[in-house]
Parts: C-alpha cells; structure tokens; sequence
C-alpha cells in the first residue's frame, strides 16, 4: 500500500472515530443542577438521572438555544448550553423564567405533571419535591 493511501485510510478512520464518539456522547449519566449565578441562601441541588430521562425523552423536550432574544427549538448535533446563560436574573426573561431555578421548575414540573396524569401511580411520587431534591 502506498504512503498516500496509508495516509488517507489514517485520516478517514480519525473522522470515523471521532463521528461515533461525538454521535455517542449524549451527557452524563445523572447531574446535579445547581444555580451558579444565582445562588439561593439555602440551595437545594436537585440530582437529575439525565441517562433515565434520555430513554423516555427527545433532546427537544428540555433543551432549546436562543436567537435575538427568542427561544429556538432544538436541532440534532446543536451545542447544549448551560440554561443558567439565559435563565437568571436580571436577564429580562418574563417572570418565572428568570432564574435557573424558576426555568426548571417550570421545565420539570409540566412534565412531571402530565405523565402524573398519564399514569397516575407516578402522581403522588410527583407531587413532592423528594424525587429531584433528595434529603442529605
């Protein structure tokens, strides 16, 4: 085999691999979302199971980007930003979305609400706030 195609079989096997691994990586597992920005005096961090939502769930169900000043619906391959570069305060968002927290909560909480009514056995596990703000 020459130089040139050992060269090109090198380049296109880079790009295979780095395709898999971009097209792979879909977050971690579980987070622990927590306002940075906007800190709360007694901060709750809510432990979120990224990976369970993900088999229930599309991208576009949470995520979303912004484009002067206006929410953006997902696309495939889109960079995931921090919802915390928007959503905080002082950032001009209608009221109840201008904090990390109030975003969230509204994110959550709507979904929450609608499987509760969808399977209503998820209903009194919804209701409190113990599934996404364990105790310590």
């Amino acid at each position: 085999m020459s130089r040139k195609a050992l060269v090109l079989l090198f380049v296109a096997t880079c790009f295979c691999i780095a395709g898999i691994s971009i097209a792979a990586d879909k977050g971690p597992a579980d987070m622990v979302l927590q306002a940075e920005k906007d800190k709360a005096k007694k901060p709750k961090p809510a432990v979120f199971p990224h990976a369970a939502h993900q088999e229930i769930a599309e991208c576009g169900d949470c995520h979303h980007s912004a484009a002067d000043g206006k929410q953006v619906p997902y696309e495939e391959g889109q960079e995931i930003g921090k919802c915390e570069d928007c959503h905080y305060k002082g950032a001009e968002m209608p009221k109840g979305l201008d904090s990390y927290k109030g975003a969230a909560h509204k994110n959550c909480k709507d979904c929450h609400k609608k499987v509760a009514e969808e399977k209503p056995e998820l209903a009194e596990k919804f209701a409190k706030c113990m599934p996404c703000h364990p105790k310590t």
